[in-house]
């Protein structure tokens, strides 16, 4: 890894905090996702690129005991826990790697355009590693070795199958560095020179050629922190379960819709630069034929590998309103409209948003903009216009207990709102109430 280790026993902003946030505190910091960033460098002092490095939380150093989990942890929150603009910009992300996940299909969740693999140094070479690299690199992604210090024999195999080379400055022999520029440059291979503490080493590094730069000198990692979201492990090990017996959609459907913070996630997935759709998304069936059943199963196996054991969802009574909310704005809209299926998905869709700006401690308008969500149900949501908003303004005054009814009733009402009733909105209520209890223990497990 391209950083020393030092060993230690808010809204959807993206917060970037100090080097000296050690005293976060826990409680706060465990309801945050965090993502260290470090500079790298061209010859002229411009950016070029960023290493994204794991972080537990809000200090700015690393606390790795798991490679394949802090890897996971990384892409989730790169893409879909903060997002790849607000992470990396214009520039390209380094994520090390290590052997497990270069084999594993997770590594096709990230752009090639927009991630560069690094191949840890724990990384044993051989011909399968050699071939699952070529397969790699056919596909589009550079791939860095890093933390070289040494003219070795797994450096000479593996340099066929490397775009880039990271040479470490504080374990390399400054005698052995001309040998080592020269046998990597003579490869054609791109050189960064990582771990530049002091000005000497950086003129060092410029005087034999390398291309590009890394280090303390320039500057330390940067924190992001973003809300996090949760992501129940049960849930995801029956969306896999589903998804490896190639259910149908209507299946994939009723499991997605007991699970809010994984349909948002897959919204930005769907939304991100590995898709460009350039078309908004109106209902969860379009969300899974748009992403494709082998893209959410990519994205189900990443949460599970990054999940931290968070609390359970029946302590967050923020899930369980999302959840009956929704709910019962679909069962409205199949009261109203029995056989429009389309208004039925796009109600429960108006519901589970309704309440992601408070999640992620954000304004409605900015958060549904980076979704992509249809303008019907954006409108819905910041304007209350049309049935939709509507409808939701029915589900918030039934959810606090008020007349929805007689809100229903009103002449300014849309048509057919009038035939829900003091009694059909009290079915509807507990309906939906009973219908996301009687999945949330599992859920929760």
């Amino acid at each position: 890894m391209s950083e020393r280790h030092l060993p230690r026993p808010v809204p959807r902003r993206i917060e970037v905090l100090e080097p000296d946030a050690d005293g976060a505190d826990p409680a706060a910091a465990a309801q945050f996702v965090y993502l260290g960033r470090q500079p790298i460098l061209d010859r002229d002092g411009a950016l070029h690129a960023y290493e994204l490095l794991f972080r537990a939380g809000a200090h700015n150093y690393a606390e790795v005991t798991d490679d394949a989990q802090a890897t996971a942890q990384v892409v989730a929150r790169a893409i879909g826990g903060i997002g790849v603009p607000a992470v990396l910009g214009q520039y390209c992300g380094y994520v090390n790697i290590d052997r497990a996940l270069l084999f594993n299909d997770i590594v096709h969740l990230m752009p090639p355009d927009r991630f560069v693999l690094e191949i840890l140094e724990t990384v044993q070479f051989d011909a399968q590693l050699a071939r699952r690299l070529t397969e790699l690199r056919r596909a589009g992604f550079k791939v860095a070795l890093d933390d070289v210090s040494e003219v070795s024999d797994q450096l000479i195999a593996a340099l066929p199958h490397a775009d880039i080379v990271k040479i470490d400055f504080l374990e390399t022999d400054r005698a052995l560095l001309p040998k080592l520029v020269s046998i990597v440059r003579g490869e054609g291979r791109t050189l960064i020179a990582e771990k530049v503490e002091t000005r000497e080493d950086f003129a060092l590094a410029r005087d034999l050629g390398f291309d590009l730069f890394q280090g303390y000198f320039f500057a330390r990692p940067q924190v992001l922190a973003a809300p996090r979201n949760r992501s129940p492990r049960p849930a995801l090990l029956r969306l896999l379960g589903l998804l490896s017996r190639d259910a149908g959609i209507v299946e994939l459907e009723r499991e997605l819709k007991l699970n809010p913070s994984v349909v948002v996630q897959l919204l930005r997935l769907v939304n991100s630069s590995a898709f460009g759709l350039g078309r908004n998304i109106a209902s969860l069936r379009e969300a899974i034929l748009a992403t494709g059943t082998r893209q959410i199963a990519r994205w189900a196996q990443l949460l599970l590998y990054a999940d931290s054991g968070d609390l359970p969802w029946r302590a967050d009574p923020l899930v369980q309103l999302a959840g009956t909310r929704s709910r019962f704005m679909e069962l409205a809209a199949q009261h109203l409209r029995p056989d429009d299926d389309e208004f039925a998905d796009a109600a429960f869709m108006t519901g589970i948003f309704s309440l992601v700006h408070v999640v992620l401690d954000s304004t409605p308008a900015a958060m549904l903009d980076k979704l992509g969500l249809a303008p019907k149900i954006r409108d819905a949501i910041v304007h209350r216009t049309g049935p939709l908003g509507a409808l939701l303004g029915l589900a918030e005054a039934a959810g606090e207990g008020a007349d929805a009814a007689r809100i229903a009733a009103a002449p300014d009402a849309p048509a057919g709102f009038h035939t829900l009733t003091a009694e059909v909105l009290a079915d509807l209520n507990l309906s939906a109430a009973t219908w996301f209890s009687s999945h949330i223990g599992d859920i929760s497990q």
